[in-house]
């Protein structure tokens, strides 16, 4: 007798539906592009900043590229790091607070 997977993990009487799975992957991802952006946004603006003023000058030095986007994304990351803190946390909580209704 075949048991298929959704119905081998049937908990509480509820089945463990494509639905919810992609239901919580959505928001996983959200969850994730949302925080992450602040610093992606930044390192490509001072990137493109960066790049023009090389190509103006022609200076080809890798270091000019490099620390100028690590202080960039230190200076996001202690502005907008709590803010992305909270997201994550409020999607943790969100996460285990659904545990007992979902099974």
């Amino acid at each position: 007798m075949k048991v298929r997977w959704a119905n081998r993990y049937a908990i509480g009487g509820q089945q463990l539906d494509s639905e919810l799975a992609i239901g919580l992957t959505n928001d996983m991802l959200w969850t994730a592009a949302s925080s992450a952006f602040p610093v992606l946004l930044a390192s490509m603006v001072v990137g493109l900043l960066i790049s023009v003023f090389q190509v103006v000058t022609q200076i080809q030095e890798m270091t000019l590229t490099f620390v100028p986007k690590m202080l960039a994304i230190v200076i996001v990351l202690w502005v907008f790091g709590p803010w992305m803190l909270y997201q994550l946390t409020n999607y943790a909580e969100t996460l285990f607070r659904r545990i007992p209704d979902t099974f």
